[in-house]
């Protein structure tokens, strides 16, 4: 969830919330949701704004309607003004909207996403300001999930978001935190979770978004960690018109190398901690995981067999710009089958490629020339 901070007035009885419950001065503008690998908007989040009290943000509103056991009543009204958007949400679109899961069973809250109906394309995101009690949410969410609702879970990888809940939730969409995005691109540590969590979405079939991209730095770092959607002002700022967010004025660098669609991003380590990198082995069905230095380039690669005598393994590493067929030559000479380790111009490790893709997209896509 996307949070606009306020200040935050003395007496949290001086907001008007009886008249915000009954929907005056409460909007919703939306910010966009991108692919990354494509750069194309492929969904929005439902974003409210409170207009009755200049320079209040919207979480002190929703404080104050906790504070006075109204948080229900002023979700219920904030959801349908954002389900009403969905009437010219753009084509090949989701909409994202904030809801905190004890007020999912909210008799208010259930019948406003009762009128709405069909729930297809409507993503019910579950803020993180309580915990989340997976067993007792799991009838209501199959009831919202049969009327075509999917799940999305905030902020995973902080707060309440433990791994336990989520997989008693079994989200579609997981949130990683803002803490985890900010500065990733300079910070091996919070790369690593941030890959980490990537297979972990990968294990139970949910698509990561990456929230509160501010730099174009950060949108291409998590690119390269395999996120797949990402949202933030460096892709588009909330705004009442779809059409002003709907072509992000930054988005990530073109991928045109003929390797890129072949790569896969493995797990990696630092290479100042290989030990850290054989117990990652023995904590997953990763087949190995790289080694980066403090600039990002690899130094070697640490498998099974390199974890049991305690070595590092030399890997192959190729450029980004090279051909599928030149790095076949390469492998030949080299007698491997082991995956190739690719990496940009600066000599940094964007992903690997493995024999199998190699030889796949030679068969498909190369003919032999004649001699």
């Amino acid at each position: 969830m996307t949070a606009l901070e306020g200040r935050r007035p003395d007496d949290a009885g001086s907001l008007p919330l009886d008249a915000a419950i009954a929907g005056d001065g409460v909007r919703t503008v939306v910010q966009p949701i991108v692919d990354l690998v494509r750069g194309q908007v492929t969904g929005y989040e439902a974003l409210t704004r409170f207009d009755l009290v200049p320079g209040i943000g919207p979480d002190r509103w929703f404080d104050a309607a906790a504070e006075s056991g109204l948080s229900a009543e002023l979700e219920a009204t904030t959801l349908a003004r954002a389900l009403e958007r969905r009437h010219d949400l753009p084509a090949n679109c989701f909409l994202t909207v904030n809801v905190e899961p004890s007020s999912l069973a909210h008799p208010r809250v259930a019948a406003v996403l009762q009128q709405a109906g069909d729930l297809r394309g409507v993503v019910l995101e579950l803020t993180e300001h309580r915990p989340i009690h997976g067993v007792q949410l799991a009838p209501v969410l199959r009831r919202y999930r049969g009327a075509g609702a999917r799940i999305a879970v905030d902020d995973a990888g902080a707060g309440y978001a433990g791994l336990q809940q989520i997989l008693e939730l079994r989200p579609d969409f997981l949130k990683l935190d803002r803490s985890l995005v900010t500065a990733v691109d300079r910070d091996l540590a919070k790369a690593g979770l941030v890959e980490m969590l990537g297979l972990f979405a990968d294990r139970i079939d949910a698509w990561v978004i990456a929230e509160g991209l501010e730099t174009d730095a950060e949108v291409e770092r998590v690119a390269d960690l395999g996120v797949p959607l990402g949202q933030g002002w460096a892709l588009g700022r909330p705004d009442d018109d779809w059409a002003a967010t709907s072509s992000p004025s930054r988005r990530p660098r073109p991928t045109d190398s003929p390797l890129h669609p072949l790569l896969h991003r493995p797990v990696t380590a630092p290479a100042v901690d290989p030990d850290a990198a054989r117990r990652l082995l023995a904590g997953s069905d990763a087949p190995y995981v790289v080694l980066l230095d403090e600039s990002e380039h690899p130094t070697g690669v640490v498998d099974t067999g390199a974890a049991l005598d305690g070595t590092v393994r030399a890997a192959l590493r190729v450029n980004l710009r090279d051909s599928p067929v030149a790095v076949a030559r390469r492998l030949a000479v080299r007698g491997t089958r082991e995956d190739v380790l690719v990496i940009d111009d600066a000599g940094r490790f964007v992903g690997a490629v493995s024999v199998e893709r190699l030889l796949v997209a030679l068969a498909d896509g190369v003919e032999p020339r004649a001699s």
